[in-house]
C-alpha cells in the first residue's frame, strides 16, 4: 500500500460503492467446503496466507480422515503435515490446530465455541479467523473476516485509510450496512480477483469514475 495518505470517499459515495459491489457480487461467499464446525476451524487456520486452491486441495484429503476435535487432539503435528504440508507455515498451523482442538475438548466438551472472545483464546485464531468461523459455522455476524484482499481493495476504493486488519474492519463496520457484513469481505475479494488485482484493471471497472484509486 502507498505511503501517501489515502483519500476517503464521502458518505454518499461510499454507500454507492458498497451497494454497487453488493449488486455485482451478491453471490460471493466463503470458498471452503467443510462437513463439521471443527473442520471449518481447521480450514480457517490453514487458509492464512495460503492460496485458496492449495487450501481446497489439502483440506479435501484432510477432511476425509478428521471430523471431530477429538480426532485432531489425538493426532500429531507429523501426522497432520502429511495432509497440509503444501500450506504456508504448515508446521505452525498443525500445532495450532492440535492445540486448539485439545482446548476445545477440555473446555467445551468437543464443541467449537461460538463467541469471538472464546475463539481468539485458542491457538492460531485471531479476529479474522474467528469471524470466519462465527459467520460460516454459526451464522453469527459480529464483524468481517478481513484478509489481504479486503484490505487492499477497500483501501484503494477509499472505504478506509487504515493499513491494519482491525482498523480496516472498524472502518468498514462504520460504513457498510450490517446486512452486508456476512459476505462483504468476500465481495471485496471477488472484486479484487476479477478487476482490482495487484495490477488493477481500472478501465473496465464499473467504479472507475468514483474510485480515488489509492495506492494505484
Amino acid at each position: 500500500m502507498a505511503a501517501q495518505k489515502a483519500k476517503l470517499l464521502g458518505e454518499q459515495d461510499a454507500q454507492k460503492v458498497v451497494d454497487e459491489l453488493e449488486r455485482l457480487y451478491r453471490d460471493a461467499k466463503y470458498f471452503l467446503h467443510f462437513d463439521t464446525t471443527v473442520n471449518l476451524l481447521a480450514g480457517a487456520i490453514i487458509e492464512a496466507r495460503t492460496k485458496d486452491e492449495v487450501v481446497i486441495k489439502v483440506t479435501s484429503e484432510l477432511f476425509k480422515k478428521y471430523h471431530t476435535a477429538k480426532d485432531y487432539a489425538h493426532s500429531t503435528p507429523e501426522e497432520l503435515l502429511k495432509y497440509i504440508r503444501q500450506a504456508t507455515f504448515a508446521g505452525n498451523k498443525a500445532k495450532s490446530i492440535i492445540g486448539a482442538c485439545k482446548l476445545i475438548e477440555q473446555r467445551y466438551g468437543g464443541k467449537v465455541p461460538s463467541t469471538i472472545d472464546e475463539l481468539t483464546e485458542l491457538p492460531g485464531i485471531g479476529r479474522k479467523t474467528a469471524n470466519t468461523i462465527l459467520i460460516n459455522g454459526f451464522g453469527i455476524v459480529e464483524g468481517m473476516p478481513i484478509d489481504t484482499w479486503a484490505m487492499r481493495v477497500s483501501y484503494r476504493l477509499g472505504l478506509t485509510d487504515k493499513t491494519d486488519p482491525d482498523g480496516v474492519e472498524d472502518d468498514l463496520k462504520a460504513k457498510v450496512p450490517k446486512r452486508y457484513w456476512a459476505n462483504f469481505a468476500y465481495v471485496l475479494k471477488a472484486h479484487g480477483k476479477e478487476i482490482c488485482n495487484i495490477v488493477p484493471q481500472c478501465g473496465k471497472c464499473p467504479l472507475n469514475s468514483i474510485c480515488p484509486k489509492n495506492g494505484v
